[in-house]
């Protein structure tokens, strides 16, 4: 199985205790996909902080966004962790008290069965990885979290394509989810977001060096992915975010204005910072998974074969939490406000305050802390 990237130091080769923080696999056996496709031998990567309970009662699963890694905080790990402010001893998610797993979604390119990973035949998946959707993800996890012991969570939180697929959880398996965060998502996919992704999409698709999925023996669609990522991180920022920090500014010596030609000129900073951030994705993610990942997050419509989407909503018996990030244009708050609307109950929707745009959802986590703390994790 190819991961991406090469091996972590916090890697494990089996589902034993290895610590705080480092990876781990576990098979969980064949997966029917809810478009008809299966997987026939699926294996789930995942990481954990602090110990289950006796009566497996302090669970807490945090679910990563689209290319995120299940690696939440460092805990003995020598990586930092992508939400290190909020999960870890005497955190607002303290990892002394509570049992925190995280799992690489089914699909991904950290560890879980993936479209670099072999199919039965012994080549890579490719292009005949099935589709996957957000409830297919959950659907995996929930026979994770069986062979852990852990039948009912403390709580499910998550952020953008993590939001997603906490939702799911709660909704799907309503006895299984006591307390429910959805941050920075919505209850499904807009046509906006769609059209974005699709971009995002044709993007790798187009590369020649994708052929169709198939690319393990050659050349990858690095450019593909590249720009896939330019699209991306632009709809993750805000247009004040840029303006503040770039500007038109040129980088560094380069010459925007420098050239007879539109292809010899120099780069403005804007450009160069999105080639930076296009140029570290292709470096630790695989095309493809972002292909499925997507695809994933684009079936995301909690109202999807189940009456309505007020419906679904209203029936969901969690205890809920929603926040939204004030200048985020990709999930932007009036969305979260409609979902806090359907669910049941008067569901506030918290603020992040921030010109970061949708990343603050990572970056400023911590503006959610006290309010966390109260709904769901004070002692």
């Amino acid at each position: 199985m190819t991961t991406y990237p090469p091996a972590p130091l916090h890697q494990g080769n089996d589902a034993g205790p290895l610590g705080d923080g480092f990876l781990r696999v576990a098979p969980i056996g064949p997966l029917a996909l809810e478009t008809g496709g299966a997987l026939p031998d699926v294996q789930l990567a995942f990481e954990t902080w602090g110990e289950l309970d006796a009566e497996a009662s302090n669970a807490v699963l945090v679910q990563h966004a689209l290319t995120g890694s299940s690696h939440v905080a460092r805990g003995a790990s020598e990586e930092e962790g992508w939400w290190d402010a909020l999960v870890g001893p005497g955190r607002t998610v303290d990892t002394d008290r509570f049992f925190v797993v995280s799992i690489n979604m089914v699909g991904g390119c950290y560890g879980s069965t993936g479209p670099a990973s072999l199919a039965p035949d012994g080549a890579p998946w490719g292009s005949r990885f099935p589709f996957v959707t957000i409830r297919d993800g959950v659907r995996a996890e929930a026979l994770l979290a069986d062979q852990l012991g852990i039948h009912r969570w403390h709580s499910v939180l998550g952020g953008s394509m993590g939001g997603a697929r906490a939702l799911e959880w709660a909704l799907m398996y309503p006895d299984r989810v006591e307390r429910c965060a959805v941050i920075a998502c919505t209850a499904a996919s807009s046509a906006e977001q769609i059209a974005f992704a699709q971009a995002q999409l044709q993007a790798i698709r187009l590369d020649p060096a994708y052929r169709g999925g198939d690319y393990y023996d050659g050349p990858h669609p690095d450019a593909g992915l590249g720009l896939a990522r330019r699209i991306a991180h632009i709809t993750y920022r805000s247009e004040g975010e840029f303006e503040a920090r770039f500007g038109r500014a040129e980088q560094d010596a380069e010459q925007p204005l420098g050239a007879v030609v539109p292809a010899d000129r120099g780069r403005y900073q804007v450009e160069s910072y999105l080639d930076h951030q296009a140029e570290k994705l292709v470096d630790r993610f695989d095309a493809n998974s972002y292909v499925i990942l997507t695809e994933a997050l684009m079936s995301h419509d909690a109202g999807r074969a189940r009456g309505s989407l007020a419906a679904a909503l209203a029936a969901a018996p969690a205890q809920f939490f929603v926040a939204a990030v004030d200048s985020d244009r990709l999930y932007v708050p009036g969305q979260s406000r409609r979902l806090a609307a359907g669910l049941p109950g008067e569901v506030p929707v918290h603020t992040i305050t921030s010109p970061v745009g949708h990343d603050a959802f990572l970056t400023e986590i911590h503006q959610l802390d006290a309010q966390l703390r109260t709904a769901f994790y004070a002692k």
